[in-house]
């Protein structure tokens, strides 16, 4: 497997984790009557499936095959798929000390993905991705503060 397969492999993996994971978060913090922290994990949400499908179609145009879906195991590892477990019932701050985790955890993936030998063209995309899961992360953290 290519360098570039298998970084753009593990990025869509994460990203398909996050996509659901907020989501999920999404519901819980409408749930406890938080709109705003609502509206935003469902928007990042819809950021994480975009930027799955741009390296998923980027994949595709090398001629690559993809995976968009993990095994448990593969998502255990990955981080976001602890977010089941620990808002099953819990509040906006526990949902929020979760997604602040689970954003650790991409942004870490994100830095691995540019130390690895990939094309330019893939690193220009990881570049610009990891410059908005940054920005995710430290909202994502501020709103954790606010809501503890």
């Amino acid at each position: 497997m290519s360098t570039d397969k298998s970084v753009t492999q593990d990025l869509i993996l994460t990203l398909e984790d996050g996509k659901a994971g907020f989501a999920k978060a999404g519901e819980k913090a409408a749930e406890a009557g938080n709109p705003e922290v609502a509206g935003y994990f469902y928007e990042l949400s819809n950021q994480r499936e975009g930027f799955a499908k741009e390296l998923v179609e980027m994949a595709a145009d090398y001629g690559d095959e993809t995976e968009e879906h993990g095994s448990l195991g593969g998502a255990i590892h990955r981080g976001w798929m602890t977010i089941k477990d620990a808002i099953g019932g819990s509040s906006v701050a526990a949902v929020l000390d979760v997604a602040v985790q689970g954003e650790a955890h991409a942004v870490k993936l994100y830095e691995e993905a540019l130390a690895e030998e990939i094309s330019p063209d893939l690193r220009r995309v990881v570049v610009r991705q990891l410059a908005e899961v940054r920005t995710a992360a430290q909202r994502v953290l501020a709103l954790q503060s606010m809501n503890a």
